[in-house]
């Protein structure tokens, strides 16, 4: 892989992984329209480890110091409980991810999957968007764990968006637009850790190259972290609905274009 193509991957993932406009997605349709062969769900999730240097490095304090020290000292706390509700946010993803690995790699990523999930969801946002609450990060419980956990599994299909899933399950909870993403954006550490350690194996079965995946985890790192800090800042004053207007003209696009023959589906 030419080391130009990785540090684009590595850019679009690290805009895209926050946004909820689907990187997967973008990593399908970004190679599809400058003539540049699928790089692979396999490749598509070892370049997230640069946006979970970027989720980290952005929420050091809650994951390195918040966390451990409340379960040392007040188990029940609400950063004790934060930390377990992570790991069982993450469970549903875990599942479904072994249970359809065959069908992630291959089926669905066609382009017409992509594009209608992108459709999709973007209705589902734009339904979630007037169901925004009053209630803070501090308010979530085991059951809203469980459900945007639920949510988050879906983003296995490329087109769905994590970001995009998870924002919207809480705020259908009733979750302030800001507390929302910041639930989703700590609930995406362990299930993008996994998912890029677990796809090493493939990455390197492909021989794409050291430096190839070194240019894409660093470049997804920045444009990573940018991206958390302007949405969280966008999300305190602005509703979905520029992310819903773009999803909905892409899918439509990226639709009309491989029915076309334009791009290969």
């Amino acid at each position: 892989m030419a080391l130009w193509f990785a540090a684009l991957l590595g850019l679009v993932q690290g805009l895209t992984e926050f946004l909820p406009i689907s990187s997967t997605a973008h990593l399908r349709i970004v190679p599809a329209l400058l003539g540049q062969p699928d790089p692979g769900a396999a490749f598509s999730a070892v370049i997230q480890l640069g946006t979970l240097v970027a989720v980290v490095g952005y929420f050091a304090r809650d994951l390195f110091v918040a966390m451990p020290r409340a379960l040392l000292r007040d188990r029940g706390s609400h950063d004790a409980r934060m930390a377990m509700y992570l790991v069982v946010g993450t469970v549903p993803i875990g599942i479904a991810g072994l249970a359809l690995e065959r069908h992630i790699t291959g089926p669905l990523r066609s382009l017409y999957v992509v594009g209608g999930a992108l459709v999709a969801v973007a209705i589902v946002m734009a339904y979630a968007d007037r169901r925004e609450g009053h209630r803070g990060i501090d308010a979530v419980g085991l059951a809203d764990a469980v459900w945007v956990g639920c949510a988050q599994a879906l983003a296995l299909v490329p087109g769905v968006s994590r970001s995009g899933a998870t924002i919207a399950a809480a705020l259908v909870l009733g979750l302030r637009r800001t507390d929302a993403a910041r639930f989703s954006f700590l609930l995406g550490v362990p299930a993008i850790f996994a998912a890029g350690v677990y796809e090493l194996r493939h990455v390197a079965a492909a021989d794409v190259g050291a430096a190839p995946i070194a240019v894409g985890i660093a470049t997804a790192a920045v444009s990573g972290y940018a991206s958390i800090a302007w949405l969280l800042r966008f999300l305190a004053s602005h509703r979905f609905t520029p992310f819903v207007i773009y999803r909905i003209a892409l899918g439509v696009t990226v639709i009309s274009l491989a029915a076309m023959g334009a791009i290969a589906g």
